[in-house]
């Protein structure tokens, strides 16, 4: 029987969450409206304006130091023959980065956003969940605190995003973990998956489902049961955003599915995040909808590597800079 005491700390945490600053929410929905705009003029980025001051403290906002924080895991429930892809091209994946040939890279580039991308250990894939956790409750402890060092630089706009091959199966198992259903209800093509791949990643999910039974009633549990890595390391770096006044948005499937064990937790733990982009896979659509987060943008990008987040993040930039040039300017 495994000891609760490594997670304790995070269910404390989670049980004590900081508010949002919501009078300097209305302090800035008070400058756009001493800049003589007619109401709601200037639509959502009024919204993301205050709620960027709501997060962070500061009306009107500023966006100086974006980070974009990519986690890389690999999975030991690719050996079922879930991807189209082989376990190495997540390793590859982190090279191109590393090289600056990567989507994300330009997009950085384009808007002036830090970018790190962490290898959580790749050579040692998690446990194959079908017939065992994913992690150990020490070990998935770990690594949600080493995702909340992930702040450690200083930031004032968190982007979050993954790498991991096969991590759209394990995404699918822990959301059936946690909101219920089955395989088929949550497993999507994923990167090109044909039907009979999609079966084995439903299937998968079942087994996965099987094994870890009861267990999966608590969120943390099933996160390091049937989740990975990366989805460890993000639900930590949700909560770091949160206990430290930042902002933060979320991309892609898995990130989405890591936000999700915080919300089971806790209903209010993700109010200080948007989603950067509207899913393209349905699971994912249904997932932002259960976690109440309406998308910014709406690009069609299934490509991973929160390039969504990317772009979603220079229209926050755009929004803050809207926000304190029309302050100034009413002075």
């Amino acid at each position: 029987m495994t000891s609760a005491l490594p997670f304790d700390d995070f269910r404390e945490l989670l049980g004590r969450l900081p508010p949002a600053d919501k009078e300097a929410g209305a302090r800035v929905r008070a400058l756009f409206e001493k800049a003589g705009r007619p109401d709601r003029s200037l639509g959502r980025v009024e919204d993301i304006s205050a709620w960027l001051a709501e997060w962070s403290g500061q009306a009107p906002p500023a966006v100086r130091k974006p980070l974009v924080a990519i986690f890389a895991g690999n999975h030991g429930v690719a050996r079922h023959n879930i991807s189209p892809r082989p376990v190495a091209a997540t390793a590859a994946m982190v090279e191109m980065c590393a090289a600056g040939g990567a989507a994300i890279n330009q997009v950085c580039i384009a808007y002036d956003l830090g970018l790190q991308v962490f290898d959580l250990a790749l050579d040692l894939p998690t446990g194959d969940i079908t017939v065992e956790a994913a992690l150990d409750e020490r070990g998935c402890a770990a690594t949600m605190a080493f995702g909340m060092e992930a702040l450690a630089g200083g930031t004032d706009l968190l982007c979050l995003g993954d790498l991991g091959v096969g991590n759209s199966t394990v995404a699918a198992a822990l959301l059936a973990a946690l909101f219920g259903g089955t395989g088929a209800d949550w497993v999507g093509s994923g990167s090109g998956a044909d039907a009979a791949m999609m079966v084995r990643k439903a299937v998968a999910v079942d087994d996965a489902l099987a094994c870890h039974g009861a267990h999966l009633s608590d969120p943390l549990e099933a996160l390091r049961r049937v989740g990975g890595r990366e989805f460890a390391a993000i639900a930590g770096a949700i909560l770091a955003a949160r206990l430290q006044k930042v902002p933060v948005l979320i991309d892609g499937l898995a990130t989405l599915a890591a936000a999700a064990v915080l919300h089971v937790a806790n209903p209010a733990a993700l109010d200080h995040c948007m989603l950067a982009s509207r899913p393209v896979e349905p699971e994912g659509a249904r997932t932002a909808e259960r976690l109440g987060l309406a998308p910014l943008l709406d690009l069609r990008i299934s490509h991973g590597e929160a390039v969504g987040a990317g772009f979603a993040a220079g229209t926050i930039k755009a929004a803050a800079l809207v926000c304190s040039g029309m302050a100034a300017a009413a002075r």
